[in-house]
């Protein structure tokens, strides 16, 4: 199965995730588009994330600014370690309902730590920098590599990664500091294409992040069409037009299309894709399968100027 294929990370000693990943965010913290915004109870989030390991994801991606996500995960899976790698991020942090940034060595330090209490492990097998409004000062005080590469050292992490865009992952990517970015990319948002061929060829692993271009290529975006700004909500509306039928059902092979896209981008290790909802993670399984004609996938990259 296509969302099940493992895809190799030669930064990361070789180590293969499934290209279909689960994120943590709505498990932990209340997030969505629409009026579907708040998270699951514990015992549903730990449904999520049972869930997705009995199907065969490999890949949970979470956040110490995910405010109780780290927790779940640690509550609910921990007993199954060996089964998935663990990434997280530091930077963010959770003062529910609101996170802060501070990018200090100590408090790089001290967020690693209470992640590895949070989520009951030994060692996180990826920590990234989860980038606030000034990713260039981060990156040029060098605190928070210096104090992640001192958790490397210690044996608390395997591997470092960022989240970020544009010309700034550009320079994390040639830094060499870096085995894994997470980057945004999908339909709407392929700015980073130059990026992820880049890593690839320096064995650099890509999670990709909002590859559902934060619920624009879901069912939930029909309700918000007027809050979207217009060239994109024009490029959105023609691409459910030239598919065809009922809205709902045009919007599912949009996303099947969205998937698709992404499955055939060159470097990506992996998409990360939240849910709240047990049963969405079977559904984008599927969607991940679903045959969409070659001229109908070529006309739907065209609107979207791919």
């Amino acid at each position: 199965m296509k969302a099940l294929e493992k895809r190799i990370i030669p930064r990361m000693d070789h180590t293969a995730v499934t290209f279909l990943g689960l994120g943590g965010l709505e498990i932990g913290r209340n997030w969505g588009m629409g009026t579907d915004t708040e998270r699951p109870d514990a015992e549903t989030a730990g449904v999520v994330l049972n869930t997705a390991l009995d199907a065969g994801i490999t890949l949970i991606d979470t956040a110490s600014a995910y405010h109780r996500s780290e927790e779940r995960i640690g509550e609910y899976v921990s007993g199954r370690r060996n089964e998935f790698v663990l990434a997280s991020k530091c930077g963010e942090h959770s003062d529910e309902p609101r996170t802060y940034y501070d990018f200090s060595y100590d408090a790089i330090t001290k967020s690693i730590d209470r992640s590895l209490k949070l989520l009951r492990t030994d060692v996180i097998d990826l920590m990234q920098i989860h980038f606030g409004p000034d990713p260039v000062k981060v990156l040029d005080d060098g605190e928070t590599v210096r104090a992640m590469k001192d958790a490397k050292k210690a044996g608390k992490i395997r591997f470092l990664g960022a989240s970020i865009d544009g010309g700034l992952a550009a320079r994390c990517i040639e830094s060499g500091d870096f085995d894994v970015m997470q980057m945004a990319y999908n339909l709407n948002d392929h700015g980073n294409m130059g990026n992820i061929k880049r890593a690839k060829e320096l064995g650099i692993g890509v999670f990709v992040r909002c590859g559902l271009g934060n619920g624009l290529f879901t069912p939930r975006s029909l309700s918000c069409l007027d809050s979207l700004r217009p060239e994109v909500r024009d490029r959105l509306i023609r691409s459910l037009e030239r598919i065809g039928g009922e809205r709902e059902d045009a919007m599912k092979t949009l996303m099947a299309i969205d998937l698709r896209f992404l499955y055939e981008t060159e470097g990506a290790s992996s998409v990360i894709i939240g849910t709240k909802k047990p049963g969405n993670i079977a559904k984008n399984i599927a969607l991940i399968e679903e045959r969409v004609p070659d001229g109908l996938y070529r006309d739907v990259l065209g609107i979207w100027n791919i």
